[in-house]
């Protein structure tokens, strides 16, 4: 499917994460093979081993949060403190979510958002058994995310950004709710070498983490045009060999990379 626009991509994005809800299977769904972490004989906790989680933070959430699906680990980046206000941009199972209501504490909060309602449901199920009393989720995209402006202290993803079609307004939302001095601390898929039209065009793909990776240089821009300052992305060398699992046979590890990104918005912006 050539060009698909951009609410098909949703639907095929929403309906691939759903399924996998449903499953309680791991990974991103790319054919042959899953995708964003996972590899035909990997456990969710392998996958969590390889990407920078400890045994501690794996024995810290509910049994079926860690579904496998990062290029990173928000945590090591995120420097989160006591009482802070985090925003998990597609949450999924709540891995994250859980590990950042730990550090935030009681007087902390997260916000988990996700635009498929079994992963929703999966997550509030997980909630529901750890009872964190802190963590929350809601269903929305993160193009139009279900939170108030200048709401949160930072934000965290995990190898979401790139199946977004409309990347520029994904963070110009992130910039509209983070509080002034708030700061961004990701991981995502990024493109370093110009994609194959054959791989841009391949849905499974898309899905998987791969098709919709965006350069470096244009991440950059989209940041600094919706207002963010101290922007630095890190591309991962190390992370070819995790990618190459993901798709075996096709050379996507000599296109993408996994990479940290972290910005601050600006204590003048406002709010």
């Amino acid at each position: 499917m050539k060009n698909p626009k951009d609410d098909e991509i949703r639907q095929v994005v929403r309906k691939t994460y759903g399924d996998i809800a449903k499953a309680g299977s791991t990974g991103c769904g790319c054919a042959p093979s899953s995708c964003c972490g996972t590899g035909a004989n990997l456990t969710s906790e392998d996958i969590a081993t390889g990407l920078g989680y400890s045994s501690d933070d794996m024995a810290a959430i509910p049994e079926g949060a860690n579904m496998g699906l990062g290029c990173g680990n928000p945590q090591a980046i995120a420097s989160l403190q006591l009482g802070e206000t985090v925003l998990d941009l597609g949450s999924g199972g709540g891995f994250d979510c859980f590990l950042a209501a730990k550090a935030v504490g009681e007087s902390g909060r997260v916000i988990g958002i996700d635009m498929t309602p079994e992963m929703v449901s999966k997550g509030r199920a997980n909630a529901a058994k750890a009872e964190p009393g802190n963590v929350e989720f809601r269903l929305g995209e993160i193009e139009n995310l279900p939170v108030a402006d200048n709401e949160v202290d930072i934000i965290i993803s995990n190898c979401v950004i790139n199946l977004s079609p409309d990347k520029a307004k994904v963070y110009n939302e992130a910039f509209r709710v983070l509080k002034p001095g708030g700061r961004l601390a990701i991981f995502d898929i990024v493109a370093t070498a110009e994609l194959p039209a054959e791989m841009k065009e391949d849905l499974a793909l898309l899905t998987g983490c791969v098709a919709g990776a965006a350069q470096v240089q244009e991440v950059e821009s989209m940041l600094a045009e919706a207002g963010f300052t101290d922007i630095r992305i890190s591309p991962k060398e190390d992370s070819a060999e995790l990618i190459r699992k993901w798709a075996p046979g096709r050379g996507i590890e000599n296109y993408i990379a996994s990479a940290s990104i972290e910005a601050i918005k600006p204590l003048d912006s406002g709010g």
